[in-house]
């Protein structure tokens, strides 16, 4: 994990100061990235102890749609419990459901997208139109009228994003527009933290039988947040590639505003003088289907897929060290 500890330097030296929501400043630089070879081994970082037990329940949260803190703790995973219910905007926000709820995060717009198409009534080819979108899915609400005084039937369908990146990487593995995104604008104000990982965009390889992810992120806490993002993706990518028939390979990591928090200094210094060590290896449990060596499509194990699933072999690291997370 070389390149995170570059990253680390990169921004204390070409960064600056800058304030935020948090209250505690951040030592921030616009516009960075990391790349890491899969076949090298699972971009765990060493240079202090992973919580990969919890980054592993926060990801098969995300893969059921989860929208409770409750859930993710069930899964091993309390890192959204202040963010459900000690965050003070989220407990005065009016969308939110109660205790331990965090609106529709991550995962929800992951596997259950709000899409919607407006037909207009007056279109002469409106009933084609309908049998079309019918046809795809989509089933009517009701009308609605524009500022023009036009009105539009509203049609309305959940879209489970990462089941048609799948679904594509069998079919069209040559396919670039294999992605999904969690940012909706219409639903920003109903949850506890706006998406911070954004856009994820798979690339298949059917010749060398390797599938590869970019990944963008708008904010990302290099502290705490990196190295968590960071195995969490790489996980995600051995997921999709044991599910599609492909090995994992390499895992590109942009980010908008990469920053480090005033309070984790100490962390990020002591990680500085440790020397990173061998990479380990991240092993999928058998009971999960192999599209490579079966020809049986699982899709299904996006569901039911478990934090235990995913096994770190011959992870060496340094002592753990400790930060606050800015809520």
């Amino acid at each position: 994990m070389q390149p995170y500890l570059d990253l680390v330097r990169d921004i204390l030296q070409h960064g600056s100061w800058q304030d935020n929501r948090t209250g505690i400043r951040t030592r921030s630089l616009p516009g960075a990235s990391l790349r890491f070879d899969l076949k090298l081994g699972f971009p765990a970082i060493t240079t202090k102890k992973l919580a990969f037990r919890t980054a592993m329940g926060e990801l098969v949260g995300f893969l059921r749609g989860s929208r409770s803190a409750a859930e993710f703790r069930a899964l091993g995973c309390g890192v959204w419990d202040q963010n459900a219910n000690e965050n003070a905007a989220w407990l005065a926000n009016p969308f939110r459901q109660g205790v331990d709820d965090l609106g529709p995060i991550y995962g929800v717009q992951w596997r259950n997208w709000p899409a919607y198409k407006e037909i207009d009534v007056a279109h002469p080819h409106r009933a084609r139109q309908i049998a079309a979108a019918t046809q795809q899915g989509f089933h009517t609400l009701g009308t609605v009228i524009d500022h023009t005084g036009k009105e539009s039937l509203l049609l309305y369908k959940a879209i489970d994003q990462l089941r048609h990146c799948l679904d594509t990487l069998i079919r069209d593995p040559g396919n670039r527009r294999i992605l999904f995104h969690g940012w909706n604008w219409a639903q920003l104000d109903e949850m506890a933290l706006p998406p911070c990982h954004l856009l994820y965009q798979f690339l298949a390889n059917p010749q060398e039988r390797e599938i590869s992810l970019c990944l963008y992120i708008r904010s990302n806490d290099i502290g705490l947040g990196a190295p968590f993002n960071i195995a969490s993706s790489a996980a995600l990518l051995t997921l999709m590639g044991r599910l599609s028939g492909y090995h994992p390979r390499w895992l590109t990591y942009f980010i908008g505003d990469a920053h480090i928090y005033e309070n984790h200094l100490p962390m990020l210094a002591t990680q500085l003088t440790r020397a990173p060590l061998a990479l380990p290896q991240l092993r999928l449990a058998s009971r999960i289907p192999d599209y490579a060596t079966t020809p049986v499509y699982a899709p299904e194990w996006l569901d039911q897929v478990e934090p235990e699933d995913f096994i770190l072999e011959g992870y060496q690291h340094h002592p753990p060290l400790k930060a606050t997370m800015a809520v």
